[in-house]
């Protein structure tokens, strides 16, 4: 079955709606909550939760649909401001835990209340990393032992993405990666989910951050804190590793998550980027300086050459990020082009904002405009859900048909 590029009508109609959202409802407090990092943007939260989350999905027959359409509304209102985007009460992270490993029961439970009326704003959050497990998920030492029918969960997680919504606003969740068999090694790797409020989990602290600075990132730490045992998302056995084939089924169940997770991330680098390339053509165009596409190599000037190599980055970026959401509709494994799609929109992303900034000069790197903003905010897509090394490997590995072992 062939990729298609075009959206249907109503996909179209759906992602100018959220460029709407984007222009009317986020860029004007975008400054405002960078500047006030920890405080929560009421207004924007409030309007979501009423409006927003009701959505506005395409028919079924397009890229505008399923999970192509989220990364089209993660673009477009990451135009708008990446951080307020990861600040939205959604089940975010923590729901594509549940969607990649969670069982169809599972599913229903966490994930339905969402689209439910009325209620309070509520948030999803995934707790991975750890002070001594960053990049290398198999190292983490947080673990998961069975009680009778409850599972107690013990240690601490850091960077945690809307962390502090998800622990404490009622219905919310974590899910928390741990391992119930360090013997075992990667097969040990489980995921639970931890509603917010559940006893011995604590809201340890939140991070000062270059970036994102309207969203939270949380540290919390897990002290005896009991789930009900039917929270592990999937199954709960344990196959050691046979050292003759790759992987084993139960991490790469967990491992799933970033199948979901990094097309998204790629998609919200690509809406960062297009807002920095977007003001750089605009105010060529101001200056009378507009890129002459038409124009031979030979007679273009350093400054259009520039742009069209931000453009064409861009133009990548978005395509394998596309190719990998199209891959998920149709059910077929992505992790490949999940990582592919994540390693080009991080490094993208990166190089546009910061050319965009030399390219304007002062202008680009004065807090009058948000161009400075877009900068800092495009890192991070070069960094979480798997940093731009550890996504290379994972490449380079799937291409040459390599276990981990043998490439690092």
């Amino acid at each position: 079955m062939p990729i298609g590029f075009e959206p249907t009508e109503s996909s179209a109609e759906s992602r100018a709606w959220y460029h709407e959202v984007a222009r009317e409802r986020m860029r004007p407090i975008s400054r405002k909550y960078d500047d006030q990092e920890h405080d929560l943007p009421v207004e924007w939260v409030e309007w979501f939760w009423a409006e927003g989350r009701k959505g506005h999905t395409g028919s079924s027959d397009g890229p505008g649909d399923g999970f192509v359409q989220v990364c089209m509304q993660a673009e477009e209102l990451c135009w708008g401001d990446a951080g307020l985007y990861l600040r939205m009460p959604t089940p975010a992270l923590g729901g594509s835990a549940v969607s990649a490993a969670g069982t169809p029961e599972q599913k229903k439970r966490f994930l339905s209340h969402f689209r439910d009326e009325g209620g309070d704003p509520i948030w999803g959050a995934m707790a991975i990393t750890e002070p001594q497990a960053g990049s290398d998920s198999a190292a983490i030492e947080t673990t998961a032992t069975l009680d009778g029918d409850e599972w107690v969960l013990n240690g601490t997680k850091i960077f945690c993405t809307a962390g502090e919504g998800a622990s404490q606003q009622p219905g919310g969740f974590v899910v928390v990666w741990a391992t119930v068999d360090k013997e075992a090694g990667r097969a040990g790797i489980k995921s639970f989910v931890v509603p917010a409020g559940t006893p011995g989990m604590e809201l340890v602290g939140v991070e000062n951050k270059l970036g994102i600075r309207a969203s939270d990132t949380a540290t919390l730490r897990f002290e005896d804190c009991r789930v009900p045992a039917a929270n592990l998302l999937g199954s709960s056995e344990v196959k050691k590793r046979d050292p003759k084939k790759t992987g084993d089924k139960g991490f790469k169940g967990a491992m799933a998550t970033f199948d979901a997770s990094r097309p998204i991330v790629a998609a919200m680098a690509v809406g960062v980027g297009r807002a920095a390339l977007d003001f750089v053509l605009e105010t060529l165009e101001r200056e009378g300086r507009s890129p002459r596409y038409d124009a031979p190599p030979t007679e273009q000037t350093a400054l259009e050459r520039d742009v069209m190599q931000m453009e064409a980055e861009l133009q990548a970026a978005r395509l394998l990020t596309w190719r990998a959401a199209w891959m998920m509709n149709q059910g077929k494994p992505n992790s490949l082009e999940a990582s592919m799609a994540k390693a080009k929109a991080g490094l993208a992303v990166t190089r546009i904002t910061q050319q965009a900034v030399a390219i304007l000069g002062p202008t680009g790197y004065s807090t009058k405009h948000l161009v400075e903003k877009w900068m800092r905010d495009a890192k991070i897509n070069d960094i979480y859900e798997g940093t731009q090394q550890i996504n290379q490997l994972i490449v380079a590995r799937k291409i040459l048909d390599y276990p981990s072992a043998m490439l690092r």
